[in-house]
């Protein structure tokens, strides 16, 4: 596990994200797993419920008050919680997927996808060994679509993997073509800081909407 070596200082450390230490991204990473289980557990008994009781400013209150946890106990924390999520997604079927939620009043699948992005991108966040350009290409390629939303009005955005025959055209209007590989476009798209080269030829790479 990634998190095995991590000393106490090392979780005071700044993570990727801007204002929050590994042990603020820890604790939501422990918070969204277990929020995001629960969707499938009640799912499984035709039962809708809320991801957090109390809403996003519990979830909120969770991650401050548990930021400052030892190494050893936001360890034990995080396993628990991934324990907890493996458990209540393998109990799920391709039929059960289609099952509603109270998580943006989707369905388990859309839980679920939701689940392998605070995963995957999150744990790169933490900078604890796990980086963007391990990304698969099946994950680029969910992450590429979902986001879409966040290209600008008025923007007819093509991204060419450099790497790979990957092509997406996203959004309507003025054509602007970013082309890298395939994990570095995803990582931007996303907000992240690519860690290769993007070429938006002349004019400045466009700026992004909010996170649908």
């Amino acid at each position: 596990m990634l998190l095995g070596d991590l000393s106490d200082a090392e979780v005071r450390a700044p993570s990727a994200l801007p204002g929050w230490t590994r042990g603020h991204l820890l604790s939501h990473v422990e918070g969204v797993a277990l929020a995001l289980a629960r969707q499938a557990r009640y799912a499984l008994k035709d039962e809708l419920i809320d991801p957090y009781d109390g809403g996003p400013p519990a979830r909120n209150a969770a991650i401050e008050a548990g930021h400052g946890r030892s190494a050893a106990e936001l360890r034990a924390a995080v396993s628990a919680a991934l324990d907890e999520a493996e458990q209540a997604w393998t109990a799920i079927d391709a039929r059960d997927l289609r099952r509603p939620v109270r998580y943006r009043d989707a369905t388990l699948s859309a839980a679920a996808h939701a689940w392998w992005r605070e995963l995957e991108i999150h744990t790169v966040d933490a900078a604890i060994g796990y980086r963007a350009a391990q990304w698969s290409r099946p994950f680029c390629a969910h992450v590429l679509d979902f986001l879409a939303p966040r290209v600008p009005d008025g923007v007819r955005l093509t991204l060419e993997a450099s790497d790979g025959p990957e092509s997406r055209v996203l959004g309507d209007g003025r054509p602007v073509t970013v082309r890298g590989a395939l994990t570095d476009l995803t990582a931007w798209l996303a907000g992240r800081a690519p860690e290769g080269p993007l070429d938006g030829g002349t004019a400045p790479l466009p700026e992004l909407k909010p996170w649908p």
